[in-house]
This record gives structure tokens, sequence and C-alpha cells, in this order.
């Protein structure tokens, strides 16, 4: 009888984080501008270290979240002013068995670190206009007139 406990008690909690993880990406997606996307976050062996995962503008920041974790904080957050793309580049080897077939990688430089994103190869452009561009007022806009 303990057993069949136990088991349900298991099998409950197991439902729970299961539903956690759907209720955790419904909530940061909750205010829209999220992307799927996935990060390397090892170079250790060439081609592998690819964790899945979401993305999300923020104002002045790419919040990085992984696909399967029950931390409501982001991974990584990398900072508009000093990111900038190095290079893009189409899946290779290993690359090829974890990744869809239409994403792209982009090797950034940012600030702390090089860092390598993958995404599908239709949301680049709108990776890469966020990256130019700065909301109006922003301290990182640049002002092409002046006030007197």
């Amino acid at each position: 009888m303990w057993i069949l406990i136990w088991t349900g008690i298991g099998i409950l909690a197991a439902f729970g984080m299961v539903a956690v993880v759907f209720l955790r990406r419904g909530f940061i997606a909750r205010g829209g501008g999220t992307i799927e996307s996935s990060l390397r976050l090892s170079t250790m062996v060439t081609g592998r270290g690819w964790a899945p995962g979401f993305a999300r503008f923020g104002a002045d920041e790419f919040l990085w979240y992984r696909m399967f974790s029950l931390a409501f904080g982001p991974r990584r957050v990398l900072a508009r002013r000093g990111l900038a793309v190095e290079s893009r580049r189409v899946p290779d080897g290993p690359e090829r068995l974890v990744l869809p077939d239409d994403w792209v990688i982009l090797r950034c430089r940012s600030q702390q670190e090089n860092v390598e994103i993958a995404m599908a190869e239709s949301t680049v452009t709108g990776f890469l206009s966020w990256l130019e561009s700065a909301p109006p007022g922003a301290a990182n806009s640049k002002r092409r007139w002046r006030t007197t």
C-alpha cells in the first residue's frame, strides 16, 4: 500500500515539474519579443555544447533562458551596447544533429566573452535590427540633431 502511495506522489511531483516548466515559458513570453534559440554553453568539444532555449529582447539586453529549466531568471544576459556579430555560418558536423535545418549560427562578441547563438534564418533579421537600434531616448541612441 505504501508503495502505491509513494509512487502516486512521485508521479504527481513529476507532472507538477513539467507543468511548472510550461507555465514558466508562458510567464516569461507574456511580455512578447521572444524567439526560439540555442546557445553554445561549452566550447570544449568542437560542434558540441548547444543548449536549447528561448530568448527575450529587452530594452537594452538579450535575455536567454534554458528551455527545460525550473529557474525563472535568464541563464545568460547579453548587453546590447557591447554586443556585435562577428560571423555567420550554417551548422556543421555534429551541430546538424542538434540544430534544425533552417537555423544559422551567429558568433557574437560581447564585453564579457565571445558567444555563439543559433536561431532560425527568419529571426536573424529581427535580431540584427534589435542589435542596431535603440528605443527613443535611450542612452546609446545617437542624436542626429542639435537642440538649442
